[in-house]
């Protein structure tokens, strides 16, 4: 025995949309990219304690001499996550001497907040 069913027709209405417009410009493909990178820089243990120990330094400036103990790594792997947290504008670097100094630049931090704040 076939039972025939009722259809009912679920299409919005003309000039309805089926979801809230959006209220503000969804982030570009560039800015994308940009935040990836900064934000694989951040996703990593060592790397967040190494800005935090910047951050916490007298002037947000600590020499790469003073970041290996703390952290617990030798001495090649804390300059490699330096690295890659200054090349993803978290730190600068200045050199003295034979030793690097790392310095906080507050702005990118601001603005990894600022994008998570939306």
């Amino acid at each position: 025995m076939v039972t025939m069913l009722e259809v009912t027709d679920i299409t919005a209405p003309t000039g309805e949309l089926c979801c809230a417009p959006l209220v503000k410009e969804p982030i570009g493909q560039q800015d994308a990219e940009h935040l990836a990178i900064t934000l694989k820089a951040l996703a990593d243990p060592a790397r967040l304690r190494l800005l935090s120990i910047v951050a916490s330094s007298e002037g947000q400036e600590a020499c790469v001499c003073d970041l290996i103990e703390p952290v617990g790594l030798s001495q090649p792997t804390v300059s490699h996550h330096l690295k890659i947290l200054t090349e993803a504008g978290f730190l600068s670097r200045s050199k003295r001497g034979t030793w690097a100094y790392y310095r906080l630049q507050p702005d990118a931090l601001t603005g990894v907040a600022d994008f998570l704040t939306i």
